[in-house]
């Protein structure tokens, strides 16, 4: 049996693309719903990195900018070494719905983890959108 290689998840928010883009691809944004601060080079094969307050961070490699449409990127897999070079890959889909926007997040790539190694990954990120995407909508909201 082959183990899950995708989270998908999809939130309607009552938020037009623009802005759900703007939360999504700027240091601004990032750095206040995602993490504490954080830098972003918004284009293929620029650097964006995410700190938090607890000193952990996050290095991520755009890998691709539609805009306003779809924005993706590779990033370490939660669990595993620091310097392990393997990525999964996230990638964000917004639709205009009405007045709203249909967002869709889908982070693929952990087929390539072993048994325990997987089930830490998958089941950390599966946890962790559900919370993100929340403070995501709380943060939509409040600006």
């Amino acid at each position: 049996m082959a183990f899950p290689d995708r989270i998908e998840r999809t939130v309607d928010v009552a938020h037009p693309p623009k802005k759900v883009w703007a939360a999504l691809t700027t240091a601004e944004g990032l750095g206040t719903w995602f993490g504490n601060q954080a830098t972003i080079d918004l284009r293929p094969g620029g650097a964006a990195q995410m700190t938090w307050t607890n000193g952990q961070r996050a290095d991520m490699r755009i890998e691709r900018v539609e805009e306003p449409s779809i924005f993706g990127f590779t990033w370490a897999i939660y669990g595993l070494p620091e310097d392990d070079p393997r990525r999964t890959y996230v990638e964000f889909t917004l639709e205009p719905v009405g007045s709203g926007t249909r967002l869709t997040v889908v982070e693929s790539g952990f087929a390539q983890l072993p048994g325990d190694a997987h089930d830490k990954a998958f089941s950390g990120n599966v946890d962790g959108w559900k919370n993100e995407l929340g403070e995501l909508v709380d943060y939509l909201d409040a600006a």
